[in-house]
Formats: structure tokens, sequence, C-alpha cells
């Protein structure tokens, strides 16, 4: 074997279609090479571990968690961006989009500048190599908020941005069919009393009718003008998947029933559930269950949303728990499942000629590891 290639050797390789005992080389150029059976050969010796893809995260809005960590307390950007990778990396996960929010409530502790402070952040890591997993920006676009097509503007002529999500929290449909729950969730998050809480929802409801279904047609024409991704965010009923369609919509994000996310999957879409959701055995809001979804066959990317662990994590224990769901099965529902759907073909499977974006893995116990993380065949965590 060539002496510039690096070697990591006596693992548990999680291939497309099975695992096997064998090693991993990797070129020069970060890509790799071969995948053998095991060898002799000198290298990077995996213990026994798996060795799977880097992770890829469609929608994490963890970031904020750096930058706003206590009610009116503002991080550095810079400062916050690398904390949110670092954390992200130690995750597994080598590809992230960013999720920063487009359109506020009135009622806001953040605003579009702080959005667009964070992506100047973000892209001056990349550019400046700094970051250690590899990062694009996903707009997450409030459309019933009457400021989204200007907060929008702000963000026109960034190539990092890959994906946008349109989203609708108004009380009533979609994730918060429920009042109650709605009520439970932004009660907690606000601290409103009961009349400021029914005042909230008035408001909310009042503004969604005029804005959003105008705010949705025009921002998805955007996206598709500047060849943005689009995902659809809590359809709960084929009205809303037709609708979803109709707008070119690639990924479908957190369906609340098992009706739309078989209507999404059945159309070609890429269903999207949180992690949070299969680890912790079902939805905060009550909606379907992640594996539920798995269960029927209609679940093909998980996101990390806002615990990044979780995503190691679920895979794992969706091979654990679903029959009908195997390793490898499980291992793309976070790494080739979201690259293939968001257009990013050099990764998210272990085969010669794709990007090294590695991750070595331990289970203890029933808890997946992360012990060492590769970025293009470059240690990153």
């Amino acid at each position: 074997m060539s002496t510039h290639l690096k070697v990591f050797k006596n693992a548990k390789l999680v291939l497309a279609e099975e695992v096997i005992n064998g090693s991993l080389s990797v070129n020069s150029s970060g890509a790799i090479e071969a995948i053998e059976t095991p060898s002799n050969v000198e290298g990077h010796d995996c213990e026994g571990d798996f060795l799977l893809p880097g992770l890829v995260e469609l929608h994490t809005d963890h970031l904020e968690t750096h930058y706003a960590p206590r009610p009116k307390v503002r991080w550095n950007t810079v400062s916050a961006v690398q904390a949110h990778d670092a954390q992200i990396a130690c995750a597994g996960i080598t590809t992230v989009f960013d999720a920063l929010r487009v359109g506020m409530d009135e009622d806001a502790d953040l605003r579009y500048s702080d959005m667009r402070a964070l992506a100047d952040a973000i892209e001056t890591g990349q550019r400046e190599h700094r970051l250690r997993a590899d990062h694009f920006i996903h707009l997450r676009c409030e459309v019933s908020a009457p400021d989204v097509l200007s907060a929008f503007e702000v963000f026109q002529d960034d190539e990092s941005i890959r994906l946008i999500s349109l989203m609708d929290h108004t009380p009533g449909q979609r994730q918060f069919v429920s009042l109650d729950s709605y009520k439970i969730y932004y009660q907690g998050k606000k601290g409103f009393t009961d009349a400021e809480m029914d005042e909230f929802i008035r408001r909310r409801q009042a503004r969604a009718g005029g804005l959003a279904p105008d705010n949705r047609q025009k921002l998805s024409a955007l996206a598709r003008d500047r060849d943005i991704a689009i995902a659809s965010h809590d359809d709960a009923t084929l009205e809303h998947v037709d609708e979803a369609i109709g707008l070119g919509t690639k990924i479908a994000e957190f369906p609340t029933t098992i009706e739309a996310a078989k209507a999404s999957h059945e159309a070609g879409m890429a269903v999207l559930m949180g992690a949070p959701n299969v680890v912790r055995g079902g939805s905060h809001s009550g909606n379907v269950s992640a594996k539920e979804l798995a269960e029927a066959g209609y679940l093909d990317v998980l996101s990390s949303d806002y615990v990044p662990v979780s995503l190691i994590q679920a895979a794992f224990q969706l091979a654990d728990e679903i029959e009908t769901i195997d390793l490898p099965k499980a291992v793309a529902t976070v790494t080739s499942s979201p690259a293939r759907a968001i257009g990013l073909t050099d990764r998210g499977i272990l085969a010669p000629g794709l990007r090294a974006d590695l991750i070595q893995v331990k289970l203890v116990g029933s808890v997946p590891i992360v012990r060492g993380v590769w970025r293009e065949g470059r240690r990153v965590a």
C-alpha cells in the first residue's frame, strides 16, 4: 500500500448495505481510496469501533443558544460560532446547515440583524478555515411574519444559503393544532399570564391569514430562481402536502401526521423528523412520533434539531428498536439520505472516491460515543 495513504484499520465499517470488519484508506486529496478486509498494515487503530460516514445535519437552530445564552445576553458572534462548531463536530457532524431565523415576532428577543451577524461569522469562519465542520446556511422563514420578505433580502447574495424552510407557527394549525399544547409551549417560554397568552394567540391568528399564503408563494419563487432547496414545515394535511408539491419542495420537515408524511414520501420528498423525537420516544408537541413513521417506512432523514448529540444516538436507537431497520439503513438517515436530499453527492457513504468525512464510534452499553472525527481525512475532533 502506498505510503501517502492514511489508513484506518481494525474497524467495523458501516457501508451502504452492510457492516464489515476491515480497513479504509484515505488519499492525500482527502478522499476515500480503498476499503479492504482486515490487514496488518500500519495506521490508525480503531480498536474494533464502528467507522461511519460523517453525519449530515440539515436543520439545527442550536447556534442561537451560544449567541443568546440568557435573555438580553449576546455573545461575541465569532466565539459563539466557534463554540457551536466544536459541539457539532464532537457530536460526529461533519456537514451542518445552520438554521437562522428570517421573519420575527414583534416581541422576539432576536432580530434579523442578529441573524445577519451570525451568518457573517459563519461565512468568515469557512473562508478562513477555522471551522471543524463544513457549514452551510438554512433560512427558517416564518411566512406569517410581516418582515419575512425584507429580512430575506438581507441574505440575497449569500452563496452559502442552500436551503429555506417555509414555517408557519400560527396557533390552531400545523404543529399547534391543539391550542392547549401551544399555550403550554409559549407560556413556559414567554412567561405570559393567561390574559397575555390569549391576546398573543389572537394577534397571531389575525396576522397569519393575510400574510402567510402570499409570503409562501413569493419566498418559494425567490428560492427557485436561486436554485435554493425548499423545505415545507409541520405539514399536517393532504392539502398542505399538495401545496408543498406545487411549490417545488424537496424536503418535508417534521410532518405532524402520518397521512402527511406518507403523502410527502410518496411524492418523492425526503421526510425529515427530529432525532430528539426518536430518543425521547415521541414528539414534545404531541404529534406523530418519528418511530411510527420509521416503522411505516416513511422516515428518510433525521435532524438533531435542538440537541446535536441526539443525531448519532437516534441512528443507533432506530437500528436497535425497529425490526425492519438495520444499522446501515439507520445510519443512512443521518448521512447519505440528508446529503442526497440537499444535492451533496460527494459525501455520506463510505465508498472509494467520496470525501473521507469519518467518525469513529464506540458503543458503551446502548449509548454511542464519538471517539474521533475526520473531515476530508484531517482529524478535527
